[in-house]
C-alpha cells in the first residue's frame, strides 16, 4: 500500500491557492460553469523534503548540457524546469513550440518532444529529413532538451497477435535488429544532438504497440539491453535512455519489464486522467501508480519524468489539473510534457477550457487568463504513418487504458 501525498511546501501551497482562484474566476466568467472542489486533503505526514534538483543517473557521460528541474513553474531561473508539450510531430511541431510559449505568457519552454514513426525500419532509424528541424531547434540554445520517442519494432501499430510479437522478441533478443538502432545513434550524433533523451518502447506494459513487453518479458529486457549497448557504442554519444510505462497495471505490471539500472537513465511514466470516474488519489495509490513510480525510481537512484500526461476520460477536469501540477511541483521530475491535442490538451483543445486556464495560469505565473495567440494549424491527433516507400513520418502517440486487459 502506498502512502498519501505529503504536505507541499509554502511555495506550492501559494501556487495552488492561486490556481484555485483562477479556476473560480474562469467559472464565473463562463456563467453557470461550476469548478469542482480541488480536493486537496490535509496531511499530517511530517515535514516536506527540501527542494532539490535531480542529476541524471546512469553511467558517466562526456561533459555537456544536462537538463534538470527544480519546479513545475516554467518561469524559474537559473535552473528553469524542463517544461514542454507535445504540439506536433514534424516541422509544424517545432514552430508551435514558440507559439505555445507565447500562449503561456513567455514561459520558458525547454523541451521539444516528438515521435519517430513506427511503420518502417527506415523511419525508426531516424531519417535526416525528419530529424533535422528538431536538431536545429535543440542546437539553438544550450539549455534545451530534445525528447524522442523511439518505437522498437516496425509495424508498431499493426495489431499483431502475441504469437507474432513473441517471435519478433526472440529475434530481437538474438540481435536481429541492433543495426537499426546503431544507425539511429549515428544519425543523431551527426545532427549534433548526441544528448537526446530517448524514450525507448514507451507504454510497453500495454497492448497497443508491437513493441509491447507482455508476450515475453525476458526477451524484451534482453532486447532493450542490446539497443542501449548498440547506441552507446557510437562515438560521441551522450544519450539518456528513458523507461516509460503506462501508469498502473495495464496488461502486465511494468516492473516485470524493467531492464536494469545500468541501461536506464530516467524512469518515466505516461499518466492520463483515466479511467472514467477515477480520483487523483486513486491514481496516486493504485498498484504501480504515481506513488509507486516515485518510490521505484528513488530506490533505483533514477530521476523521474512524465513524457505524456493530460486529460482524457474525465473531461475538462480542473481537479485533476490542479492535483497533477501540484504533483509535478512536489516530486521534481527531470522534465514533463503535456500531450496537447484533444481530448488531452490545454492549448489546442477548446473543450478543456477550464483546466486549460488553470494550467496556463499556474505554469506562466499569471493569475488571471487573458487572450493569447490561437494555434495556427490545429492537429487533433497525428495521423498514422503510410507504408508506402519513404513515407512522411506520422507517429500516433496516444495513451492506452491503464486497467488490465480482461482475461481471455
Amino acid at each position: 500500500m502506498t502512502s498519501e501525498p505529503r504536505r507541499s511546501t509554502h511555495k506550492r501551497l501559494a501556487l495552488l491557492a492561486a490556481a484555485v482562484l483562477v479556476a473560480v474566476l474562469v467559472a464565473v466568467l463562463a456563467s453557470a460553469v461550476v469548478v469542482p472542489d480541488p480536493g486537496l486533503e490535509a496531511d499530517t505526514a511530517g515535514k516536506p523534503d527540501s527542494p532539490h534538483c535531480v542529476p541524471v543517473a546512469g553511467s558517466a557521460r562526456p561533459a555537456g548540457p544536462t537538463p534538470s528541474v527544480c519546479s513545475a513553474n516554467g518561469t524559474s531561473e537559473p535552473d528553469s524546469p524542463a517544461l514542454g508539450a507535445y504540439v506536433g510531430y514534424d516541422i509544424r511541431g517545432v514552430k508551435r513550440i514558440k507559439e505555445f510559449s507565447t500562449w503561456l505568457g513567455g514561459a520558458k519552454v525547454r523541451v521539444g518532444h516528438t515521435y519517430l514513426p513506427g511503420d518502417l525500419w527506415s523511419n525508426i532509424e531516424g531519417r535526416r529529413d525528419f530529424l533535422d528541424v528538431w536538431a536545429e531547434w535543440r542546437r539553438a540554445k544550450d539549455d534545451r532538451v530534445f525528447v524522442l520517442n523511439v518505437p522498437l519494432m516496425e509495424q508498431n501499430e499493426a495489431d499483431l497477435p502475441d504469437s507474432k510479437v513473441r517471435d519478433l522478441l526472440r529475434q530481437a533478443a538474438a540481435g536481429a535488429f541492433d543495426r537499426h538502432f546503431r544507425t539511429l545513434a549515428q544519425n543523431l550524433v551527426a545532427l549534433g544532438v548526441p544528448d537526446t533523451i530517448l524514450v525507448l518502447g514507451w507504454e510497453m506494459n500495454g497492448i497497443t504497440y508491437t513493441h509491447r513487453c507482455g508476450p515475453n518479458p525476458k526477451h524484451w529486457k534482453t532486447y532493450w539491453r542490446r539497443i542501449v549497448t548498440a547506441m552507446r557504442s557510437v562515438p560521441g554519444q551522450r544519450f539518456m535512455f528513458e523507461f516509460a510505462p503506462n501508469r498502473g497495471v495495464d496488461d502486465i505490471p511494468w516492473p516485470k519489464c524493467y531492464p536494469g539500472d545500468d541501461v536506464v537513465d530516467i524512469i518515466g511514466m505516461d499518466s492520463y486522467d483515466q479511467p472514467n470516474g477515477i480520483t487523483f488519489d486513486e491514481q496516486v495509490s493504485e498498484p504501480y501508480g504515481l506513488q509507486f513510480h516515485v518510490d521505484f525510481a528513488k530506490a533505483h537512484g533514477k530521476p523521474i519524468a512524465y513524457p505524456e500526461w493530460g486529460l482524457f476520460r474525465n473531461g475538462d477536469n480542473v481537479t485533476y489539473m490542479l492535483r497533477m501540477l501540484a504533483w509535478l511541483d512536489e516530486h521534481k521530475p527531470l522534465y514533463h510534457t503535456v500531450t496537447d491535442y484533444c481530448p488531452h490538451g490545454v492549448w489546442e483543445c477548446s473543450a478543456n477550457s477550464r483546466a486549460s486556464a488553470v494550467y496556463r495560469a499556474v505554469v506562466s505565473g499569471q493569475y488571471a487568463p487573458d487572450p493569447g495567440p490561437e494555434p495556427s494549424v490545429p492537429s487533433p491527433r497525428p495521423p498514422t504513418a503510410s507504408v508506402e516507400p519513404r513515407p512522411t513520418p506520422h507517429p500516433t502517440p496516444h495513451p492506452t487504458p491503464s486497467w488490465p486487459r480482461p482475461a481471455e
